[in-house]
């Protein structure tokens, strides 16, 4: 397994931070692998695919650049720059296109494991990566960006309320649930590879949410930053999974049916404007009236308030045919 050794200050100075460009190559992941793992990513897919291939159909050295950079269990360093935190696409991506040429072609012959293809044996592969980068965000994330950055920020939420309640341990542990995981003594597990461990004490150390569910790397600046993307909770990812039973909308409401059926999971005001849609006035008061029912619980957690349904509540989703006879949803949207 991989780890990062480092000490307190470190891990108490890490915090979360939202990347357009992390998003952006996550999306690229998704496209190359074709395979959804929700309903949410099917119809994106379905969306975004044939043109992705179109592109790479008439651009063979872009196709064998996104296949070799992409690697088998490593990707090449270029196309994965470090987030900084607060910064848009536009210098994420230009930190690709700076890559020297010799850089790209070593990383990507550590990506491939062996010599390179000879279509790849030119200088202008930083520049090709970008391009590509470039046409992903523009025609593939960015109709979507704020409603994604909107889910990014309520997972962000979350999991800092998951640190206020059980603390580091927990919160790391729960990133990428058997891949991420706090080993004591100041070692964090980063994934499941067999790399030698890497001593990042003193740096900056940042957590990075995507909504691409099969996603996760890690990323660094030797000695500066570091970085660990993981999957945003698939709840908040795949708002088309919970469809709101006819039963449920015809005595609630369709907009107070699926705040109802969203709680089956703790939530944020947060975290259900940015799931739902619904304006944070509207979610407000279909808490409010869940809460006087009987159907809805509000605890503090942290610096959040956080809404869950009540056995009430459980039982009338239930009785609508949404969970099934154990509480867990019907369509789920983990993996």
């Amino acid at each position: 397994m991989g780890w990062w050794q480092l000490n307190a200050d470190t891990l108490a100075r890490s915090r979360f931070v939202i990347s357009p460009f992390a998003e952006t190559f996550a999306s690229l992941k998704l496209l190359h692998a074709g395979a959804a793992a929700h309903p949410g990513e099917h119809a994106w897919l379905s969306r975004h695919l044939p043109g992705y291939r179109a592109l790479l159909a008439a651009d063979p050295v872009t196709g064998l650049l996104v296949r070799a950079g992409l690697g088998r269990s490593w990707i090449a360093d270029f196309l994965t720059p470090t987030p900084r935190g607060a910064e848009p696409f536009a210098d994420e991506v230009a930190r690709v296109r700076s890559t020297a040429p010799d850089a790209a072609r070593a990383q990507l012959r550590t990506a491939v494991a062996g010599p390179l293809p000879a279509g790849l044996d030119r200088d202008d592969l930083p520049e090709r990566a970008a391009v590509l980068l470039e046409w992903v965000w523009e025609e593939t994330v960015r109709p979507y960006w704020e409603r994604r950055r909107r889910v990014l920020e309520a997972d962000v939420v979350a999991r800092t309320a998951q640190v206020s309640q059980g603390g580091w341990a927990s919160a790391l542990d729960a990133l990428r649930p058997g891949r991420t995981r706090w080993l004591g003594d100041n070692r964090l597990q980063i994934n499941l590879h067999e790399y030698p461990p890497r001593e990042i004490s003193g740096a900056e150390l940042l957590f990075v949410p995507v909504t691409v569910q099969r996603a996760g790397w890690v990323a660094w600046e030797d000695g500066v930053r570091y970085a660990a993307v993981y999957p945003c909770s698939g709840v908040l990812a795949d708002t088309g999974a919970r469809s709101v039973p006819a039963a449920l909308s015809a005595l609630l409401g369709p907009a107070r049916g699926a705040v109802l059926v969203l709680l089956g999971s703790p939530m944020s005001t947060t975290q259900l404007t940015a799931v739902t849609g619904q304006g944070l006035g509207s979610v407000g008061r279909h808490l409010k009236v869940l809460r006087e029912a009987g159907l809805v619980a509000r605890w503090r957690a942290g610096r959040s308030v956080l809404y869950g349904r009540t056995a009430a509540g459980d039982v009338l989703v239930r009785a609508a045919g949404q969970e099934g006879p154990e509480g867990q949803h019907v369509a789920s949207a983990h993996d």
